[in-house]
Parts: structure tokens; sequence; C-alpha cells
């Protein structure tokens, strides 16, 4: 298959034969048109058997990709205008000597000279010594013959620059580069930003991203003094050593400041590149996470994990996606003009009268409602399967896989889903409830017995429950239950560095995300993410420009891997360290609209996107710093690479899919939400990508919604829901399969429409209690009333989880749980009076010291004639 490179706006080339080709409407070999022979158009009718893509995800991409995504290709000359810089000071110092040639004595002699270049006050010189810095950890790349000896050079440089400081002096010097206001002056007022204008910050940016993506990787080969260095390097990363806060929330200042507008002239990509590395390299991966999780569980008394997700998730197959039904409805009508119009039942065209998932955007809206589910397996109707079908791709049998026998997953059950169970049976049975007695069974039959001993024996208890309990005894018991010790981890230190202006943070975060989207379109009030890619002189030629428009979708993309990556992590890490952290970020995502934006962003053609060719392999580095560049031409430009798919597009894919599973999961309001933006046509395109893992996390969006859309919709997608059934994990008592949302049309009919739109309003901007509840973002209130059609269904639904009117009150008392918990653990300054303790001794009282300001001491005697001397005072009063 030759994928095509689908992107967004800002293209200025669009390639035609890439986009046919990414959709699998040509063969693979290449050839522009179908052949008459049989043969070859049998190759190209057999793309409904896709091969799966060969893509294992992990916490980063090979070593050399992460290295050439830092630079952009407009920077390609920067490359020898950093190893003159070099050349021309070491000469000053090593005249017949290269410096691979060099003692470590040497080199460590020679970087320490360079270190002290960096104090000058020159802003030229410092530039000029900054960029023999950068030269030296890009690997000194003029001496070595290949890229692997480029990488080995590198490694070694970038420890030795660690170790005589060089880190902690380009800290000082990013930061006086953010408070430089002559430079956000000068930027806020110039009509166009390029990459002149981000000249310092992307030298001192390339050399921190080196050091912190160099030390984060370990190799066989490192040192033992590399080894301590890591462990050094990392734990000052994470501590608040930089202007009493970690480094991670210097780049997120940053990130802020660009999006307000002060600082256009910020290399976003960069800041966003060395964000993600650096809070990967201080919180830990996702393996690192989930030893962690193995750790707490122990450590809180709670039974080992199930299984291990990450090996689960790696041993599973993806679902096979047939051809489109458009394409097999156009090749059996050709098919029937060379065989002199071989009669084919009108039943079987109406069984596959889908729309195409491979047609633009525009047309998408309201397909799917009521389709045939041929999304996942290359199965079709058994009438007349020759006249529709063609034939199977008969496979060799080395490529078959042998699937083990029985669900992937372990089912789980929460203590709630047995009192839930419980109360049902006792009022059915019985007809009175024990409220959480969980072992009291007198009276129910014994099937019930044996229903109670089975979900006993799955039960399941998360770390999340344990620290709620936790929370709910400090806060019922705050003065007996004693002073809470709090772990100062990594994720803990970051957490109260990024809570005062975290919501801004989000918002920041998102507000780049929509700009990098590819269904995003061109606004001018957004924001310019493209300073540090374009260059001082647009280009004149064609190829310039199609080098180009290649650069600036590869951009684009970078920028949606970060910040994907950056957002799960700090979901994950929070999550685990505390649980209403978590709930905290994931709120005020939710505020900001990320629910919606996901989707907006899936809302496109995915197998487009994934398989998306935005690079030039012979200018990525170092490749392009060790080989004579080959010309380029527009046939090479179109090409690309050879890769079937583009892994950072699919690593992107699944962090976003991943998240927005983190903020609907066991939350209602959320999950009505998925329902009410129509997210179920939008997902189910996203299975035709062949990949287990994404598909996993789709069918998992697609199961908490499944029983509002309906009996029609889930009797059409049979085949998604046997997927589910297959792949996801099982809540026993769980009636995602079978369960509907229904509702009392008398009922509904007491009230008017305007008074149900009155009445959802006003519990939405209303609180309970009468106070006001802000945290709502006005839109999504907008869209839920005006999607009040779709919600007046649910008013008297008979599930209790899906009441629109608990909506806000799930919210509200989400809100207020997170809210104690920051106050109780964080706010110090501002506790509660009412909890703090009294002392009732009149003499401790009068004993203590009580320091007076400065100018009351002066005033003194004025204070004594006003409120003593002149104050009549009543003592029988007093004495009462």
């Amino acid at each position: 298959m030759e994928p095509g490179g689908g992107g967004g706006p800002g293209l200025l080339i669009v390639n035609n034969k890439q986009r046919s080709a990414g959709l699998g409407l040509t063969p693979p070999t290449g050839g522009k048109g179908r052949e008459p022979n049989r043969n070859q158009r049998k190759d190209s009718e057999g793309y409904s058997e896709s091969p799966d893509f060969e893509f294992e995800y992990a916490d980063t991409d090979k070593w050399a990709a992460e290295l050439s995504e830092l630079y952009s290709y407009t920077e390609g000359p920067e490359f020898q205008l950093n190893r003159k810089c070099f050349e021309e000071d070491f000469r000053l110092h090593v005249l017949d000597k290269k410096w691979i040639e060099l003692d470590t004595n040497q080199h460590r002699t020679h970087a320490m000279r360079l270190l002290d270049g960096l104090e000058v006050t020159a802003r030229e010189k410092r530039l000029r010594v900054a960029r023999a810095i950068l030269y030296v950890a890009q690997g000194t790349f003029a001496e070595c013959s290949s890229e692997t000896e480029v990488q080995s050079w590198m490694r070694y440089n970038v420890f030795l620059l660690l170790e005589v400081g060089t880190f902690n002096a380009l800290v000082e010097l990013l930061n006086m580069e953010i408070d430089n206001s002559a430079a956000c002056s000068s930027a806020v007022r110039k009509p166009a930003i390029s990459l002149a204008d981000s000249t310092d910050l992307r030298v001192l940016l390339n050399i921190m991203y080196l050091i912190v993506e160099t030390v984060r990787q370990e190799c066989e080969g490192d040192k033992p003094e590399w080894k301590t260095i890591r462990q050094t390097f990392r734990a000052e990363l994470g501590a608040p050593l930089y202007n009493n806060e970690p480094f991670s929330v210097m780049l997120f200042g940053m990130v802020t400041k660009f999006c307000s507008g002060h600082a256009p002239h910020f290399p976003m990509k960069k800041v966003l590149l060395l964000l993600w590395k650096t809070v990967l390299c201080t919180l830990g991966g996702f393996e690192e996470l989930q030893d962690m999780k193995a750790e707490k569980r122990e450590m809180l008394g709670l039974p080992p994990l199930p299984e291990d997700s990450i090996k689960v998730i790696r041993n599973m197959r993806a679902a096979s996606p047939p051809a489109s039904a458009s394409d097999l409805i156009e090749q059996q009508q050709k098919r029937g003009r060379r065989e002199h119009k071989a009669l084919i039942k009108q039943d079987n065209l109406d069984a596959f009268n889908e729309r195409d998932p491979y047609k633009a955007d525009d047309s998408r809206e309201e397909e799917e409602e009521n389709d045939d589910d041929n999304s996942l397996e290359g199965e079709t109707f058994p009438l007349e399967r020759d006249e529709v079908m063609p034939p199977p791709v008969q496979h060799p049998p080395t490529e078959r896989l042998t699937c083990p026998k029985g669900l992937p997953w372990a089912p789980k059950v929460r203590e709630k889903d047995i009192e839930m169970f419980l109360e049902s049976s006792r009022s059915k049975f019985i007809g009175y409830t024990l409220g959480s007695d969980t072992n009291t069974v007198v009276g129910l039959p014994r099937p019930i017995h044996e229903s109670i001993k089975t979900l006993k024996l799955h039960k399941y208890t998360s770390i999340a429950e344990i620290q709620v309990q936790m929370e709910d005894e400090y806060l019922r018991s705050p003065l007996s239950g004693g002073e809470e010790e709090v772990e100062q981890v990594p994720a803990e230190i970051l957490y109260q560095g990024l809570l005062p202006s975290l919501p801004q943070y989000m918002i920041a975060l998102l507000k780049i995300l929509l700009a990098a989207a590819p269904t995003s379109k061109a606004k001018t009030d957004s924001i310019n993410i493209l300073a540090d890619v374009l260059p001082e002189e647009m280009p004149t030629t064609v190829l310039q420009s199609m080098k180009l428009g290649v650069d600036v979708n590869r951009h684009k993309e970078i920028i949606v891997k970060a910040i994907s990556a950056v957002l799960l992590l700090l979901l994950k890490h929070f999550k685990l360290n505390h649980v209403y952290q978590f709930e905290y970020m994931a709120q005020h995502l939710v505020f900001a609209n990320c629910i919606p934006l996901i989707l907006k962003f899936f809302n496109q053609n995915i197998m487009s996107y994934i398989t998306a060719k935005n690079s030039i392999s012979v200018l990525d580095y170092p490749y392009c710093v060790v080989h004579e560049l080959p010309e380029l031409t527009a046939e090479s430009l179109e090409a690309g690479d050879n890769n079937q798919f583009c892994w950072r597009n699919l690593f992107s894919c699944i962090n976003l899919l991943r998240i927005l599973n983190k903020l609907t999961k066991w939350k209602h309001s959320r999950t009505m939400m998925l329902v009410v933006f129509k997210s179920a046509p939008i997902l189910k395109r996203a299975l035709k990508v062949k990949q287990a893992m994404m598909q996993l996390y789709v069918l998992k969006l697609l199961k908490v919604q499944t029983k509002y859309l309906g009996r029609q919709w889930r009797k059409s997608n049979m085949k998604t829901m046997s997927a589910i059934y297959q792949k996801v994990r099982h809540r026993l008592n769980d009636d995602w399969a079978y369960g509907n949302v229904g509702f009392d049309v008398q009922s509904s009919e007491e009230f008017s429409v305007e008074e149900l739109k009155m009445k959802f309003l006003e519990e939405v901007f209303v609180h309970p209690v009468g106070t006001s509840f802000t945290g709502w973002d006005v839109t999504i209130v907008t869209l839920l009333s005006f999607s009040l059609s779709f919600i007046i269904c649910f008013m008297t639904s008979t599930d209790l989880d899906a009441r629109p009117w608990d909506f806000q009150a799930e919210e509200c008392a989400l809100r207020a749980s997170i809210e104690r918990f920051n106050s109780r653990r964080y706010d110090r300054a501002h506790s509660n009076p009412d909890f703090l303790p009294v002392d009732n001794c009149l003499q401790s009282v009068l004993g203590q010291r009580v320091e007076l300001p400065e100018d009351f001491q002066m005033n003194y005697d004025l204070w004594l004639e006003r409120e003593v001397f002149s104050r009549p005072i009543c003592w029988e009063e007093l004495l009462q």
C-alpha cells in the first residue's frame, strides 16, 4: 500500500496520487491505473485484506527519530553554522588535533572554557558560544563518518556537558530570554514572525532537549558514572530548584505566555518537545508507571493486578476491516459490464448500501445512523458471496496467528456494583434494604447467593477508591486523624507547582492542539504556531513550496504528538499519586472543551492521517550531516519514505483516545457528551485502522454509550458489539449490550418543552444549595441546552446514573470534593478557623508575644486616646 499524505490546512501542494493511494485505490506497485488483465485487477481489489500495522506502542519512537523531529527542515543551514562557530573557537586553543582525538581531561577543559563563555554580556558572543556548545551536543558530526558514530559521540559529549554544569547555566539563560521584554515587544509589533525571531531561544532549547533526551535513554554500554549522573539529573530536574519550582513549570509558563499573545516568537514545537521529555524523564514512562502501581497496591495491602495490561494489549490481534460498501458496489458494476450484465439480487445491494467512510469531512455528519456494520470483519452476508465480494486472499500458513482461548481480560467488579445488586435483590425478594451491607444474604434465593459469590470472586478494589476513603476519613476527623504525611515524589512536587495556574495551562495546551489539528480551519484570531518553521524569505519555486508544505505539516504533527503525550502522562501519574489530583486536571480539560476537540480531531480521513508521508528522510538528522545530500526533486518529495504508516501520527491518535477514555470513564455526564456530540459514527470510522491497541480504545468508548444509542443501532452494528465483547474488559452486572434508557411518555408530557428547557438550564447554572456553579464552560451548556430534543427522552430515565438533572450534580459534587482536598492539603495559609485548636488557658493567651506593626507603634498614643481613654466602660456589663 502506498499511503497518501493527508494533512490539514496550510498544504501548499496537494498530491492527488498520494491521496488516492492512501485510500488503497491503487495497487501496491505504484501503477497509475488498473490494467485490464485479471491478476492485476485482483491485486487492486484485494485491499479488503489490508495488512496489520506493525506498530509497537512505547513511551517514544526510536532515539534517532526523536532527535530528527527536533529540527525543522528550514533549520538545515544552521548545522554548518554551529560547526563554524565551534571550529573558530576550538582552533584558538587546540591547533593540531580534532575533538575526537583529545583525551577526557582535554575534553572537560574545553567544555568548561565554553561554559565560561556563556557568562559574557555581549549577546552576539554569547550566541556564538551557545552554537559551539550545540555542535558539541550534536556529536561533532563533521569528524564522524557514520550515523552510529555521531550518536556514540553525542552520548559521550552530552554526559560531559552535563558533568561540568552546562544545564543549570542554560536554565538561567533561558529564564533571561523568557523575561526579555524587548524581544517580546518587537515580536508583537511584527506583522509576520519567522525563524530569525527565535534564534537565541531555539539554540538554548535545542541543547537542553538533546541533554534531556540523551540522558533519559539507557544503553547497555553506559559507564557506571553515567548511571549516577542520570539519577542525579532526574532528581534535580523534578525538584523545585529553578525559581522554587520544577523545570516543567517554567516550560508551562512559556506555553501560557505564548498563547496569551505576549511572546508570539517562542518556538512552541521545541518548548512542547522539551516539556514532554522533561515530564517523561522526571515522572517515568508507562512501564515504570505500571511498576509504581504494583508497588503502591502492595503498600496499601491490595491484591496484585490481575494481569499486565501492557503485555495483554501487545498480544492482542487487530480485527480485519472489509472493503467499503461503495467500492464493492463499484466493483460489482464493473464486473457486471464485463460479464454481460450478470444478475445481482437487490437485497445484496441494499445490505451494503452504506456511505463511503473515506469521503471528505463535510459529507459525514448524519451517516451511519442505521447502517450495517462492516467495520471490523471481512465476512460478508452469505447471500451470493461470489457476486458481491472479491475472491478471498489466500494467506500462507506462516502468517496465521494462534489466538489464545478465552477472553483477554479478567472481569472486574466494584464494591458499588455488589451493593447495587444486593439492594435491588433485597427490594425485589424481601421488600427492604440494608444499605452498604454486602454480607447478609438472609431471605434471598439460592441463585442470588451464587451470584454474590461470583461477584465477590472478581471484586477489584482500585487505588483511587482507597484514596477517596482516606480523604473522607481526614475530613470526618480533622483533629484526631492526625497530620497527613505527603511523600514528596516527583508527581507530587509537579502538582504543587502546577496547582496555582493549572486551568490556564490546560487551556493553553488545548489552544495549541486545536491550531495544530488537521481538521482546523485557518482563522485570523488563532495563534500562530508556525513561527519556528517559516523562513525569512518565502519560497519562490514549486520545489521550495513543496518542501515547505511538507515541513509545515510535519511541524503540526509533531506538536500534536507532544501535547497528547504530555496530557496522557500527567493524567496517569496524577491518578496514581492521588485521584483528586487527576480529577482536578481532568475536570479543567472537560471545561476547556477537550472532549469535542478530540472528536473534531478524529472527524477526518483518519487512514490518510496515519499513513501520511510528511517527511523527507534525506533531510533528517543525523543523516543530513553525515551523507552528501542528493538533489531533491518533486518526484522524490511526492514519494516520501517507504514506511507503511507514520509512527508519530498513530502514536498521537492512540494517546488522544486514551485521554478521552480517561475523561469519560465512570462519568455519566461526560459519557452523555459523547452521545450528544454524535461520536459513534466518528469512532466507528477509526476502527478502519488495523491496529489492535487503537481499536481497543475505540471499542471502549463505544461500549460506554451503546445503551444510549438504542436497539436499532445495536442491531445494525452487531459486528462492533461482537468486537467489544471479545476485546474489552467485562464488568459483571454491566448492561452495556442490552440495557435501554427508556422513558415514560406520559410523565414527560406533564411538562411543556419550555418548562423542561428552563428546568435544565436552571439545574446546570445553579447549584442545588444555591451557590453559583461557575466552572461550566458556557459553550458546553449552550450545546446541551440546544440538544434538548435529545435530552428530554432521558428526563424520566429508569437508569439512575443517566438522568440529566444528575449531570450537573455529579460535576458539582466532584468539584466540591476536589476543592476540599486542595484546601486541606495545600492551602495552609487560609485553613478553616473552625478546625484550628483553641487555647483556653488565660495565662497562656496573655503570655503570647504579639508582633505589632511599625506604624501602630509610632501612633500608639493616638490609639490609646481614641480606643481606651475616650470610650466609657460599663463595668457592670463587663463583669456579667
